[in-house]
């Protein structure tokens, strides 16, 4: 509107000058005025109109800058600036999470599942944040709330930088690609509610540490793909500041990880880190092979090493899939404490599981509501076999657990599922010499947000 009214006001003296009715000329004077005089004097008062014009341009750029700024702010005043940062007035980030809540009816006491009780478990409450700083910076983190109680964890925290597709830094509490499951163990994408034992024992639950490294991917053929992550990271204590060994037969691993340590401010206990790293191969779509491993020192003089070898497998073809995991731990010297007395406590560890699944939607069932079943809905038949024994030199103890769980699952869309099972376990009782009966269903539901 401004330039507008501007090009009017100038053609209007244009006019005005060209023809001896300029405001500001005498008569007298008027008459004197040559051609080029006034289309010199013309050209100065445009030159002070767009001067003029460009001022009140400028004005308005910093009026609107400045609403902007407000609106990111969203509080005015001194007390707003607590929002002064990347992102409030220029949004980057996602925010969203996952939850669960599960329900098992055990017939009695198992190593497996502590609650020997019929029970409602808000398993887990997890939000996560995600945000790409720049093109080649990204920022990824979750907390986790447990059983509905306590304070929230740190699951990971890392910030990536990307150089290329086949070199990335990354930097923080990084989820450890010790096997494939402890990279994907979103309840939501999982077929069934109880992790893989496994995973939870010999590779311990939920593995993540501070640290640094860098990952990639590379193309070796026109259809194959070979992914790398390598960490050096802050590694496992095995022991208690007390001095007593955190590495048990029920537990497993589980004890020692990062983040249940006892040393202040979850330091280190030594002056050692961990190396951790896994090379995934994949031939072709829907074949993926994996090798991973975890090696590090455990006791406060760095004398006690700990070793983790892992494989892992995806082969997808139709509707079936068949996954699995297998893992071989080793931890010299954990058969005795600090000050060298035989305690017994496992040195070897091994365990694997492996799993079908085949997903299908009958056409009678899409027919019957129509509405409601959308062409993401699926049902998913799983069978899994989970065999693991935390001390290989002990056999029949509390960490020596064989499990068929046969389920079915449906998912309305395919961030949301519900879950059934049923449980057989086998487990040792050394007393009575028989099997402990603790058999059941368990049912879950898990969902993206």
């Amino acid at each position: 509107m401004k330039h507008r009214r501007t090009s009017c006001t100038i053609a209007i003296l244009t006019a005005l000058l060209m023809f001896g009715f300029a405001p500001t000329v005498g008569a007298e004077d008027e008459k004197e005025l040559s051609l080029e005089e006034r289309i010199k004097k013309l050209e100065k008062l445009s030159d002070e109109l767009l001067q003029h014009e460009l001022a009140d341009h400028d004005l308005e750029d910093q009026q609107q800058k400045r609403k902007a700024q407000a609106a990111g702010l969203r509080y005015g005043g001194s007390g707003g600036l607590i929002y002064a940062r990347p992102g409030y007035s220029n949004p980057r980030a996602v925010i969203g999470g996952y939850m669960d809540l599960e329900y098992a009816n055990l017939k009695g006491p198992t190593n497996a599942r502590r609650n020997p009780n019929a029970s409602f478990d808000q398993t887990r409450f997890v939000p996560f944040i995600y945000s790409d700083v720049t093109e080649n910076t990204r920022m990824a983190a979750e907390l986790e709330v447990e059983h509905g109680i306590g304070e929230a964890e740190l699951e990971f925290a890392v910030i990536d930088h990307s150089f290329a597709e086949w070199i990335n830094f990354r930097a923080g509490v990084i989820l450890l690609p010790v096997g494939k499951f402890n990279l994907v163990h979103d309840s939501p994408i999982n077929d069934l509610t109880q992790r893989p034992e496994v995973t939870l024992r010999v590779i311990p639950g939920v593995l993540r540490e501070p640290g640094v490294g860098v990952f990639g991917t590379f193309y070796p053929t026109r259809l194959s793909k070979l992914d790398y992550e390598v960490y050096i990271t802050q590694g496992m204590n095995g022991f208690s500041k007390d001095g007593t060994p955190r590495i048990t037969d029920a537990g497993g691993l589980a004890g020692a990880r990062w983040q249940t340590t006892d040393v202040g401010l979850n330091l280190d206990n030594n002056n050692n880190q961990a190396l951790v790293g896994r090379l995934a191969y994949s031939p072709i779509l829907g074949v993926e092979l994996g090798v991973s491993g975890y090696h590090a020192k455990i006791d406060p003089e760095s004398k006690r090493p700990l070793t983790i070898g892992a494989l892992d497998w995806t082969f997808m073809r139709g509707p079936w899939e068949f996954l699995g995991e297998a893992a071989y731990t080793t931890i010299k010297g954990n058969d005795r404490d600090l000050d060298g007395r035989f305690i017994g406590l496992p040195e070897r560890m091994f365990g694997w599981y492996g799993q079908f699944n085949y997903h299908f939607m009958p056409t009678f069932i899409q027919q019957l509501a129509p509405k409601y079943f959308s062409d993401d809905s699926i049902f998913t038949g799983v069978f899994r076999v989970d065999d693991v024994n935390t001390n290989l030199d002990t056999p029949g103890l509390e960490g020596d657990v064989f499990r068929i769980t046969p389920g079915i699952n449906f998912r309305p869309t395919e961030d949301t599922v519900f879950k059934f099972e049923y449980q057989y376990n086998f487990e040792p009782n050394r007393i009575t010499g028989r099997d402990v009966m603790n058999d059941g269903i368990v049912l879950s539901v898990a969902t993206y947000f």
